[in-house]
C-alpha cells in the first residue's frame, strides 16, 4: 500500500505451563529483549500476522495461540521511527499468547533474532525491554505457587 510499516502489530507471549517464558534478542538495538512480535502487513488482520510472526521467529505452529482481545496503543520510539509515516506517532499493538506443555526447541531467524532464552515469568517480564511486553508477561502467564 505505501513504502511505510502500518503503525499496528502484535505481541505472542510464547510460555510453558511450568511458568517459563520464551525470550528473544534482537539483532538491533542491541540488547533488546522481546517476545515475539512484529507489523502487520496491509490488508493483514491481527490474527494472521501473529501466525505468521510466529512461524518466522520462532518455527512454531500456531496450534493453541490465544487471541486476547486486548491492545495498547504506546509511542512509536527512536529506533523504529523511521520506518513509519511521518504523521504516525503511536502504534496499536494486539496481544496474542500461546501456551505451551513444556519449553521447546526454537528456530530462530538469523536476520531478526541473535539468541532466545527460556525464563521463568518473573525474570522475563524483567528483561522484557518493552513496557507493554513485560506487563503481557505478566498478565498472561500465570503465576505459579510459591514464585
Amino acid at each position: 500500500m505505501t513504502g511505510f510499516k502500518r503503525p499496528e502489530s502484535v505481541l505472542v507471549v510464547v510460555h510453558a505451563r511450568d511458568g517459563q517464558v520464551l525470550m528473544l534478542r534482537r539483532r538491533r538495538p542491541d540488547d533488546f529483549w522481546q517476545s515475539v512480535t512484529g507489523s502487520l502487513d496491509w490488508g493483514e488482520t491481527p490474527l494472521q500476522a501473529a501466525c505468521r510472526e510466529l512461524e518466522e521467529e520462532t518455527g512454531l505452529p500456531a496450534d493453541g495461540l490465544k487471541d486476547h482481545h486486548h491492545q495498547v496503543r504506546f509511542p512509536i520510539v527512536p529506533p523504529w521511527r523511521s520506518r513509519y509515516a511521518p504523521d504516525a506517532e503511536d502504534n496499536l499493538e494486539h496481544r496474542f499468547s500461546l501456551p505451551l506443555a513444556a519449553p521447546v526447541p526454537i528456530r530462530l531467524n538469523p536476520t531478526e533474532h541473535l539468541e532466545f532464552c527460556w525464563l521463568p515469568r518473573a525474570e522475563a517480564a524483567r528483561l522484557a525491554t518493552s513496557w507493554s511486553n513485560a506487563r503481557a508477561i505478566l498478565e498472561v502467564v500465570p503465576a505459579l505457587p510459591g514464585a
